[in-house]
Parts: C-alpha cells; sequence; structure tokens
C-alpha cells in the first residue's frame, strides 16, 4: 500500500516539486520537438547530435562558476533568474517557428543560452532540497524529484507528438513558455529557504580557490568521484535517444505520435521505480544496486538497438528508464549525504561535468557512429560500452560494490 512520501510532509519541498513537474512537462515538450524539428531542417543524424556538443560547451564553461554562485548566494534566487532565462529562450523558439524565419543556427544559439542558464540552476536546484526536507528524507526526496522528472518525460514527449502533428511545432515552444511559470510561482511562494553558505571574498584569486575546494573534496572522495565516473561513462556510450526521430521514421517508419510514445518510454519506466523507492526514509546494498542497475540500463539499451517489432522497443526503453532512475536516485543520495551543506554547489556543478558531459559527449559519439555506419550500430555499440564502463569502475573502486548507505557521511567541510 503507498503512503505518503515522507518528503512531501515539508511544505517547501512540496511546493517546488509540484513546480517543478509542470514545468518538467514544457521543457521535455521541447526537447523532443527540438529533435524532430531538427530532423525536419536537416537528414542527417549528426545534426541533432552538434545540439549535445553546444550544451556541453556551455556546461564546461559555466559549471563550475555555476556551483559557486550557488554556495555563495541564495540558491532560490538564482532559480528565480535562470528558470526567467529558459522561459524567454522557449518564447523566441516560439516566435522565429511561427515567423517561419528560424534556422538551425538559431536553435544552437538558443540552445548554448539555456544550457548556460541551467548550469547554474542545477547547482542551485540540487542544492536547495537538503534545505528544504531533513537528512533521514533526501532518499525520498531525490526519488520525488525523479518521478517529477520522469512524470514529465512522459507527458511531455507525448505531448509534443500530438501537438506537432495537430496543431503545429511553434505551438510546443509556446506551451514550454507558459509551464515555467508554474516552477517561478512556486520558488515565489516559497519565502526565505536557510542554507549555510560559503564566506564570500571578493576578486578572482578568491573565487579560483574557492572553486579548487570544491574540486580537491571531490578528488578526496573516492564515492562520490567514482560514482561521477560511472555515470559519464554510462551515459556517453547509451545516449542514443537523440537519435530516436532517425530511427522512428527510418528504421521502423512510424509517425510523430507513435515516436512522441517512444519518447516517453523510459520515464513511464522510471516513474514506476521512483513510486517505489519514495516510500522509503532509507536504501540499504546502495553500492550493488547501483552498479546492477547501470548493467540493466546497458542491456535494455542493446535490446532497444536489435529489435525491430515497436512493442519490444517500447519495453526496453521502458527498462533503461527504470534502470536510470534507480541509478539516479542512489547517485544523487550517496553524493548528498557525503557533502558539507556549504560545498554541496560546487560538488554538483563538477557531478554537472560528468552526468550532463557524458550525454551531450555521448549524442555527438553516437550521431558520428550512425553518419558513418548506422543508427542501430550506435545504440547497440553504446548500451556494450555501458557495460564494460561498469566493469572498469569496479576494477578501479571496488568499495563502491560493497557500500551499504550507512557508512559515515561527511558533516563538515575539510581543510585542505
Amino acid at each position: 500500500m503507498l503512503h505518503i512520501p515522507p518528503a512531501l510532509k515539508h511544505r517547501g519541498f512540496a511546493l517546488l516539486w509540484v513546480g517543478l513537474i509542470i514545468s518538467i512537462v514544457g521543457s521535455q515538450m521541447q526537447q523532443w520537438a527540438l529533435f524532430w524539428h531538427i530532423s525536419q531542417l536537416s537528414k542527417d543524424p549528426i545534426a541533432v547530435s552538434i545540439v549535445g556538443g553546444v550544451r556541453f560547451l556551455a556546461v564546461l564553461v559555466f559549471s563550475l562558476i555555476g556551483g559557486l554562485v550557488a554556495d555563495r548566494y541564495n540558491r532560490r534566487l538564482i532559480m528565480l533568474i535562470t528558470q526567467s532565462t529558459s522561459m524567454l529562450v522557449a518564447l523566441l523558439l516560439g516566435l522565429l517557428t511561427f515567423s517561419g524565419d528560424i534556422k538551425l543556427w538559431h536553435i544552437y544559439a538558443l540552445t548554448a543560452v539555456q544550457a548556460a542558464a541551467m548550469a547554474f540552476d542545477l547547482p542551485a536546484r540540487q542544492s536547495l532540497v537538503p534545505n528544504l526536507v531533513p537528512r533521514r528524507d533526501l532518499p525520498s526526496a531525490f526519488s520525488l524529484q525523479s518521478i517529477a522528472f520522469n512524470t514529465g518525460s512522459i507527458v511531455g514527449p507525448a505531448m509534443s507528438g500530438v501537438v506537432i502533428g495537430y496543431l503545429g511545432q511553434q505551438y510546443v515552444y509556446f506551451i514550454n513558455t507558459a509551464t515555467f511559470l508554474a516552477v517561478i510561482l512556486a520558488l515565489l511562494l516559497l519565502g526565505p529557504v536557510p542554507q549555510s553558505q560559503a564566506a564570500v571574498q571578493r576578486g578572482l584569486r578568491a573565487a579560483w580557490r574557492d572553486i579548487r575546494d570544491g574540486v580537491l573534496f571531490i578528488r578526496h572522495q573516492p564515492l562520490i568521484l567514482s560514482t561521477m565516473i560511472l555515470d559519464f561513462i554510462a551515459t556517453f556510450f547509451a545516449s542514443a535517444n537523440t537519435l530516436l526521430p532517425y530511427f522512428a521514421q527510418n528504421i521502423i517508419h512510424v509517425g510523430e505520435v507513435a515516436y512522441g510514445w517512444l519518447a516517453s518510454a523510459p520515464s513511464i519506466g522510471a516513474v514506476l521505480v521512483g513510486l517505489i523507492v519514495s516510500q522509503y526514509h532509507n536504501i540499504r546494498r546502495q553500492g550493488s544496486l547501483l552498479l546492477g542497475s547501470v548493467v540493466v540500463f546497458g542491456l535494455a539499451t542493446i535490446l532497444f538497438g536489435v529489435s525491430r517489432i515497436y512493442a519490444v522497443i517500447f519495453f526496453a526503453l521502458a527498462v533503461t528508464g527504470a534502470a536510470d532512475s534507480v541509478s539516479t536516485i542512489i547517485r544523487n543520495t550517496i553524493r548528498q549525504m557525503n557533502t558539507p551543506d556549504s560545498l554541496r554547489g560546487r560538488m554538483t556543478s563538477v557531478n554537472q561535468i560528468f552526468f550532463m558531459g557524458g550525454p551531450q559527449l555521448g549524442e555527438v559519439e553516437a550521431g558520428a557512429v550512425a553518419q558513418l555506419f548506422s543508427v542501430p550500430s550506435a545504440i547497440i555499440s553504446g548500451g556494450i560500452g555501458t557495460i564494460l564502463g561498469v566493469w572498469l569502475i569496479v576494477s578501479l573502486w571496488p568499495m563502491l560494490r560493497t557500500y551499504n548507505g550507512e557508512e559515515a557521511t561527511a558533516q563538515t567541510a575539510p581543510a585542505y
């Protein structure tokens, strides 16, 4: 029997969670519509993969700065600015598409602006969660965040196919513009949120020293570092979902609506798993569960690549989402519980380079393999690479396999 998840009993987190669900629906509509839009503007698979390269460059340039800002300044205010910026990007995409003047370079440029905003948004958002719920409810909170993301990822892609097919591409962007108002309103209703802020010292030298402290902290935390590298490897090799428009049109020959449901499939699996995990205060055997979920992710990706039956492809994608949800919840719990509050923004910003850099660079890699060989080859080789990556991580950091979740965690920032 399902109960109200512990994290939802805290008003601040509940407000943010509801706002995020609505906003993520719009963002996921836009993301998958964007891939479809590019596939209509260019028949080369590498064109959609360039989006990943653009996003990665933005994350690489701004991520560490975003983490420092999240530790130094008001995280709620940062999110208000970043969410407003993303809303403006969606509006511009809609207006350019409506006018008929949109070009590929417009999409790439606006994607870069939004990715830069998200480089500041994610460290602030992830670091804000431990300020809204007590320590023991963090697994519940992160599972609910996963549910919010994946619920949006079910409804958003499915709606994008319907909206594109019956109304037009530009209306996806306009709807996304409106959904950002939900999270902005939630942040306004949230009110002041206490947080431990790093002491602000002026000058570039002080800023560089603070960023360096965040990097050094992770270097001295093998548990956190190993999960980051595992995340990078898995998402780099198995980031072929951006090829889904080409797979849908050229391999299994389906249209916009069927494509939208395939894009939703990973999130259907993820929500089902997230609902189960959200019921628990604590998760045991976290290390082995994390590694096993990534192996399942790789196997399901291979099944996706070799299949030509719609139902089997849908099932394989749903399993990838379920496995990725387990992995994401455990990774976030490990990192946040082993990082002091004054360093959480910087830790998240370094992690952002790994977990966003992996899929964004992976999109480029998948597009290149698809261009040279075929779309199925890119997907299948990615699943194999993911499984080999798990073996590599276990070889380098065997302690991850035996981590249970009850070991001593960091309470204060270490001195270097």
